[in-house]
């Protein structure tokens, strides 16, 4: 929640090519295991120092998230998107991915 009552889902995209945070990129929270296809949760932009701090909207729910990363921002870029799927059990944590992008490589970790 972003008012930190609650646990969070957050990330923070740097743009290690050019060694500064990557602001506006879009990252789109999707829930994985609750249908037959991928439910859309929240949508939104990296700030200025390419976080976001929370991308839950609502209480976090034990289950398979997929974050994913629209990284294509102009017409040279190799990669585009990038998805990163996780699995929640710990609903009382928090849950941090950081993204560290180059032109030809791109990294997370938890």
């Amino acid at each position: 929640m972003a008012d930190g009552a609650g646990p969070t889902i957050s990330t923070h995209v740097l743009d290690a090519g050019q060694g500064l945070p990557a602001a506006g990129i879009r990252v789109t929270l999707w829930r994985l295991d609750v249908g037959a296809a991928p439910i859309r949760m929240t949508q939104a932009l990296t700030d200025g120092d390419g976080r976001i701090r929370d991308l839950l909207e609502r209480p976090l729910v034990a289950g398979e998230y997929r974050l994913e990363f629209d990284v294509g921002r102009d017409a040279e870029a190799f990669f585009t998107k990038l998805a990163v799927d996780l699995r929640i059990d710990d609903t009382r944590r928090s849950y941090h991915v950081p993204l560290l992008l180059a032109p030809f490589s791109m990294t997370t970790y938890r």
